[in-house]
């Protein structure tokens, strides 16, 4: 079974391909290596894939011909690749072409295969809008460019789900958290700022923020436990991510505990489109995907900390 991935050398799409090779698929993976954030760390991402024998092909879905690039042989595509979180130097045009116009040009390929691939969508809580506690079928309320566009992107690919053009389904994802985690969000960069010794950029008010943080091996599971179960996925949102809520405050807590130290922090104003809350209501995602996420915040900063001490 082959399995392309976009994004592959991000975050969350190198755990994924990852572990679909070592499950036994043949996995491609394509990136565009955006200078979003330190290129050289997606370099690293990208070489223990491939040493593990994972293509990665360095493509710009936005604007490459995928015809010429991409195999016709391909039974799931899993799409990661988008222009992620909030960002004051970030344009919308960043948002749009990242998120919506590569999604149809994914599309556009997917449509051209003599068979058409399962398409799996990763979309993101950030949908939900500032209070992101809903379950799947209640109206989305973005207050972020990343939130609208993902929104859009979900909706793309099920505007050809819904002419049954293509199967498929979208997950949202919460608060992802573990080892190759971006160095722009929470926990690499509270790693960074105490290991470091430097100052931790905390907005005004966001210690308060309720998250469920979901360590990242537990997102993959949900991933994964579409496979097989793709007729019951068909035209379905699932919602992945921890039940268990923890604050802000909470979370800096724990990374001081591990690293047994106080960090230095700066205050800054109120960011705009920041979430108040995330709590993952995940009860379809466990009736029929059989999900169930089981790493502990403190369990999984670990294994955070060890990958940043081995890693930099």
């Amino acid at each position: 079974m082959n399995i392309l991935i976009t994004g592959a050398a991000g975050f969350i799409g190198s755990h994924t391909a990852e572990r679909f090779h070592k499950l036994g698929y043949k996995v491609i993976g394509i990136d565009n290596f955006s200078p979003y954030y330190d290129i050289n760390l997606k370099r690293i991402n990208a070489e223990i894939l491939i040493e593990k024998g994972i293509k990665i092909l360095e493509l710009d879905i936005r604007s490459s011909n995928l015809k010429d690039e991409l195999p016709i042989e391909i039974n799931y595509i899993i799409h990661f690749s988008s222009h992620p979180g909030i960002s004051d130097t970030s344009t919308f045009e960043d948002y749009l072409t990242n998120n919506i116009i590569a999604t149809q040009n994914l599309l556009n390929w997917s449509l051209s295969l003599k068979n058409k691939p399962y398409f799996i969508n990763i979309a993101t809580s950030s949908i939900y809008g500032l209070e992101a506690t809903l379950t799947e079928d209640q109206a989305p309320l973005p207050a972020s460019w990343y939130g609208v566009t993902k929104l859009a992107a979900e909706q793309l690919v099920f505007s050809y789900i819904r002419k049954n053009e293509i199967r498929g389904t979208s997950l949202r994802l919460y608060s992802v958290y573990g080892p190759r985690e971006r160095p722009d969000k929470l926990y690499t960069k509270l790693l960074d700022c105490g290991i470091n010794n430097k100052e931790f950029p905390l907005f005004e008010g966001s210690e308060k923020h309720l998250r469920s943080y979901t360590y990242v091996q537990d997102i993959i599971d949900g991933i994964i436990s579409v496979i097989g179960k793709e007729e019951l996925c068909n035209g379905e949102i699932f919602n992945l991510g921890t039940e268990e809520e923890n604050t802000t405050a909470k979370g800096i807590q724990i990374v001081e505990e591990l690293l047994g130290m106080k960090i230095k922090k700066k205050f800054l104003p109120p960011r705009q489109g920041d979430q108040l809350r995330t709590k993952a209501n995940i009860n379809k995602a466990r009736k029929i995907l059989n999900y169930n996420p089981t790493t502990k915040l403190r369990d999984g900063l670990q294994a955070q900390l060890n990958w940043y001490k081995e890693s930099f």
